[in-house]
């Protein structure tokens, strides 16, 4: 039976234009199947589906998730990550989804990958946002994408041109524990205590590059686009490319969140 299946061009690129035509038939695809980013069930045969093709150094495993969490993509992995991702295979992983801020509508996924990107000769290291769809304003309907404003208002920067590290932003952090990523972390109203932008539905994992980055500046630069600006890059020289783009076509906003934890 054929199935609802998204087989993404890079991901048909990695497998083959056999495999992927097998799957999209039905030969190898399961009916069936835990989805990779939020772990409930999900049914090939009956609902959009995503094939996610993680690749290690040795190995590669190919995982399927529900359309509406996850694009088709490939993700690179260490082998490390990778036996650990057979046992949950989301375990690893450097691009997820997760629930959006209160402050946007519930049907909202962000998007969020990790990467070291280059200013003035120094690598810092980087969280790239996108959305799965446009964002609009709460109480409003209709079409229109409210992302970047609402960002902006919040104190994230316009980037015409990635040249200099954007401004922090006091109030916002990037929370990394144990060496894994767990969330964006923004101020409470009226000074409370902060609360979670963006939390990863499992801490995920980032490179040892990235992490002692990190802990060299004590910051993350995190980079916002509207959907469709970026798209889901594999390698870092990649989405560099994809967030010069969206800098000179004024769909990026940056700022520098103070790092909690280690």
């Amino acid at each position: 039976m054929p199935r609802m299946l998204d087989v993404s061009d890079a991901v048909r690129a990695e497998i083959g234009d056999e495999e992927a035509d097998r799957l999209l038939a039905g030969e190898n695809a399961p009916g069936s199947y835990d989805c990779t980013s939020c772990r409930t069930p999900g049914d090939s045969a009956q609902e959009h589906t995503s094939t996610v093709l993680f690749i290690g150094d040795e190995t590669a495993v190919l995982a399927f998730a529900h359309a509406g969490c996850l694009p088709s993509q490939v993700v690179q992995v260490t082998e490390e990550q990778l036996q650990g991702a057979v046992r949950s295979i989301n375990a690893g992983s450097r691009t997820a989804e997760a629930q959006p801020p209160a402050s946007v509508p519930e049907q909202a996924v962000l998007g969020v990958t990790s990467g070291l990107v280059l200013i003035t000769g120094e690598l810092h290291p980087a969280l790239v946002v996108e959305p799965t769809g446009p964002i609009a304003r709460p109480g409003t309907t209709g079409p229109g994408d409210a992302f970047l404003p609402m960002l902006v208002e919040q104190g994230f920067q316009p980037v015409p041109e990635i040249a200099a590290v954007p401004p922090v932003l006091h109030g916002w952090s990037v929370l990394l524990a144990m060496g894994q990523l767990h969330a964006v972390l923004q101020a409470g109203s009226n000074g409370g205590q902060a609360v979670a932008w963006w939390q990863a539905h499992q801490p995920l994992q980032v490179t040892d590059g990235w992490r002692a980055a990190a802990n060299k500046h004590q910051q993350v630069l995190v980079f916002a686009a509207p959907v469709g600006s970026i798209g889901r890059q594999p390698r870092e020289d990649l989405l560099r490319d994809a967030l010069d783009r969206a800098a000179a076509s004024g769909r990026l906003v940056a700022a520098a969140l103070p790092l909690a934890g280690t």
